[in-house]
């Protein structure tokens, strides 16, 4: 059986009765606290710690990325799902070369904004200005650098010093984790957008700024491409498993993955099977999802994808027969990148927000337009070259997105509310966390600090590899390779394996669990 933890490490499992909130960084948390003690609700909140996590990590969102929502409405006990991922430019040019760094990475408009205004036309009560006000405040006196910024920096610092915006903005001599950062450029931008509201960033003075910054560059950004951009509001995805019934977001997303892993291993035993057996299982899994995500997923505008066959249960009863529990199948997936940041919030009233932003790769394509203070995503070097493959780049067209704000409903209602950065591991992820609270029983804590696996390859890697923390033992380790897993062994607690952060509601309780590999924070109000 699967060893559970006597004692979870770095608990961070809190009780509230009127409202949660989760966040990788603990002062974007306590923005959305704020709002729900003032009474605003979940879409407020999570508008004021997603402006606030574009402050206070901007090395993995921004107001230059995407965002992708699951929106349960508790009046109509409804999930609604938003779509704020950007389209590549309109005069992109067939072929061409993908870029994934530099401003000719910088292919698709940034989504995210408009994403925030959506949801909060929609369902806002809270003035829009009176959002973005701590957000605001951050970038004017300052937020503590988390040590993700500080790693990611580091490791960065060559891209961004290519970049006269991006040098000026991230790299200033002597941070250290802790200390006071300061953007007043970004601050002058978000006070823009809570004066003059969305159309400063697509048909203002923000779009202009960053499309004459980086066409030069070479971008094929225009002022069309920004003044042309929406979100869409989009039925999510669904199934069973457990009694739940899970949700996720339709394609462009790998939401779909998500769903065929837990039809694949839903027949099975999962709380008898011992620790190798569940391992291979999951990974087994995966890797048949995986294949149909990179056959068929894209921007559903310009490909059809048959959703209700790839989806069902009698699909994953055929598809099933494929795995071989005493041997690993050999797949070489596309390399799926990203890094990302996950929050939810839950409100007293019981609305539900799960999203996710980013910029794609760690500070995105790594150009900053000078006095703008964020970085533009690189989100189109995901898509493939071949025009004809279903993520095959193409003008005017969404690229795959890895993001995936999960949800599992129980009697109409929410039960828990989850997801995770780490572009390939968010599906494998999410699998984990549900199996552990739905199959193993554990406490939410204990299924985000239980030892975790990615399994697939990265830019530069030639053969896909199963990634393990080191905490797993070397008695598992050795029954994985005897069937025939290519390991790497990577950090006890590997940021590698990304954010993850979950919310259960019982009745009338509220529980928030938060990773202890992000500088974060599960807070609640009571």
């Amino acid at each position: 059986m699967v060893k559970i933890p006597h004692e979870p490490v770095a608990v961070n499992r809190k009780q509230f009765l009127h409202g949660m909130v989760v966040s990788p960084h603990t002062v974007a948390a306590k923005a959305g606290e704020t709002i729900l003690q003032q009474g605003g609700n979940a879409v407020d909140a999570a508008i004021a710690v997603s402006a606030a996590l574009s402050v206070t990590y901007p090395h993995m969102n921004g107001l230059g990325g995407d965002g992708l929502w699951l929106i349960y409405d508790a009046s109509t006990r409804q999930v609604n799902g938003l779509n704020g991922s950007g389209r590549s430019a309109a005069c992109l040019n067939k072929p061409m070369v993908l870029s994934q760094r530099g401003a000719a990475a910088a292919i698709t408009v940034p989504g995210a904004v408009d994403a925030w205004w959506e949801a909060h036309q929609r369902f806002g009560q809270w003035p829009w200005a009176s959002l973005l006000k701590p957000a605001i405040e951050l970038a004017q006196k300052g937020y503590p650098l988390s040590s993700s910024q500080f790693r990611w920096t580091r490791k960065d610092r060559d891209l961004l010093i290519r970049d006269a915006g991006a040098a000026a903005t991230f790299l200033a001599p002597e941070q250290r984790p802790g200390c006071t950062v300061k953007n007043p450029a970004l601050a002058q931008v978000l006070e823009t957008l809570a004066r003059d509201g969305v159309d400063a960033f697509y048909r203002g003075p923000i779009a202009r700024a960053i499309v004459d910054y980086v066409a030069p560059l070479g971008s094929p950004l225009s002022l069309g491409d920004f003044a042309n951009h929406q979100s869409d509001w989009v039925e999510p995805m669904t199934t069973t498993y457990r009694d739940h019934t899970i949700y996720q977001l339709p394609p462009n997303t790998q939401g779909l993955s998500v769903l065929q892993i837990l039809n694949l291993i839903e027949p099975y035993d999962i709380a008898n099977l011992d620790e190798v057996s569940y391992y291979h299982l999951m990974v087994e899994a995966t890797k048949l999802a995986f294949c149909d995500r990179d056959r068929w997923i894209g921007d559903p505008s310009f490909t059809h994808v048959p959703l209700e066959q790839l989806a069902s249960k009698a699909y994953a009863d055929r598809l099933r027969t494929q795995i071989n529990l005493s041997q690993a199948r050999v797949e070489n997936p596309l390399p799926k990148g990203g890094d990302t940041i996950y929050a939810a919030v839950v409100d007293r009233y019981g609305n539900a927000v799960s999203w996710l932003q980013s910029l794609y790769f760690d500070y995105g394509c790594g150009v900053a337009p000078p006095g703008l203070g964020f970085v533009l995503n690189n989100r189109g070097a995901i898509f493939s070259p071949d025009p004809n493959h279903a993520n095959g780049v193409a003008p005017g067209k969404r690229p795959l997105q890895t993001l995936i704000p999960g949800m599992a409903l129980q009697h109409e209602r929410p039960h828990l509310v989850f997801g995770t950065m780490g572009g390939e591991g968010q599906p494998q992820t999410q699998v984990a966390l549900l199996t552990r609270v739905l199959d193993l029983g554990v406490d939410i804590q204990t299924a985000i600090n239980m030892p975790r696996w990615r399994w697939g390859r990265t830019w530069g890697e030639t053969s896909a590899r199963l990634a393990l923390e080191g905490r797993i033992s070397d008695d598992i380790c050795h029954g994985l390779r005897q069937r025939k897993h290519q390991l790497q062994i990577e950090a006890n607690w590997s940021e590698a394996m990304g954010h993850a952060h979950m919310i259960q509601v019982q009745k009338t309780r509220l529980f928030g669990a938060c990773d202890p590999r992000s500088d974060g924070l599960a807070i609640g109000v009571g």
